[in-house]
């Protein structure tokens, strides 16, 4: 009987306890950030095939998420969900949203959606606040590269919480990816539909190796960053209050390199 009791309280013990990478998450029960895009897509850093005109170079609008290890909006080497396939290509949101609200439904895997305006030139910067939870501590967002045939800049899964706390700032440079649904070289492509889908895969100075590729840049080692992402800690000492914009100077990126 003992031991018998001594097993119930030992399972019990072991179903209460957090599940999944972000389980040791100790911060106090909820944060905000003001999440800060800066597009650094400028002709100068990219010159190759830059978009001037029909459309312009752009951004979309910003969507992402706050979710638990259980969900993943996007991975590299892994294939893109028909929400983010629709996202890349046309910067279509609704079936991403849907996945997104059907993931909080069945798994309780999301804390909250979050978007920020589109930028209407390649340089610029957007902002909007998000909220991070102990169990929903990983922030994901997609922002499409206008124009192009299904490419995209990202973060998947940023874990925002270090054990106890939650990180005060952290900034990511952001390079492009493609999301292997449409199998266009540059950013003026036609639709040309990927068969079968392949895996979303990083785009580099060298990959795709193809000459007609808008961002084959053979001289370089690596591309310069085409974005860069801040997330800034909010304080609790005005509650309610909307934090103030933060203006964030932008970091040069330009091509030191003499390209053709």
């Amino acid at each position: 009987k003992v031991l018998w009791t001594l097993l119930v309280t030992m399972l019990g013990y072991a179903s209460s306890l957090p599940v999944g990478e972000d389980a040791l998450c100790t911060a106090e029960e909820l944060a905000k950030y003001r999440i800060i895009f800066i597009g650094k897509w400028s002709q100068t850093a990219f010159p190759k095939q830059y978009p001037l005109y029909r459309p312009p170079a752009q951004w979309s609008s910003l969507l992402g998420v706050t979710h638990s290890s259980d969900y993943s909006m996007w991975k590299k080497n892994e294939y893109a969900s028909n929400g983010v396939r629709d996202f890349a290509e046309k910067g279509e949101a609704w079936a991403l949203m849907k996945e997104i609200e059907e993931a909080g439904e069945k798994i309780q895997s999301v804390h909250g959606i979050f978007s920020a305006p589109a930028i209407p030139s390649g340089t610029g910067q957007t902002s909007t606040e998000l909220e991070v939870h102990p169990r929903h501590p990983l922030v994901s967002f997609v922002v499409r590269i206008v124009p192009s045939p299904d490419w995209f800049v990202g973060i998947d899964s940023l874990n925002l919480c270090e054990g106890g706390h939650w990180m005060d700032e952290v900034s990511v440079d952001l390079f492009p990816y493609d999301a292997g649904t449409d199998s266009g070289f540059t950013f003026s492509s036609p639709n040309f539909a990927t068969i079968p889908q392949d895996t979303v895969t990083e785009i580099t100075c060298s990959s795709p190796s193809h000459p007609a590729n808008s961002f084959y840049y053979p001289k370089l080692k690596i591309l310069p960053p085409i974005a860069q992402v801040t997330m800034v800690k909010l304080k609790k000492s005005q509650p309610g209050l909307s934090a103030p914009f933060i203006n964030l100077p932008a970091k040069t990126n330009e091509i030191i390199d003499t390209v053709s």
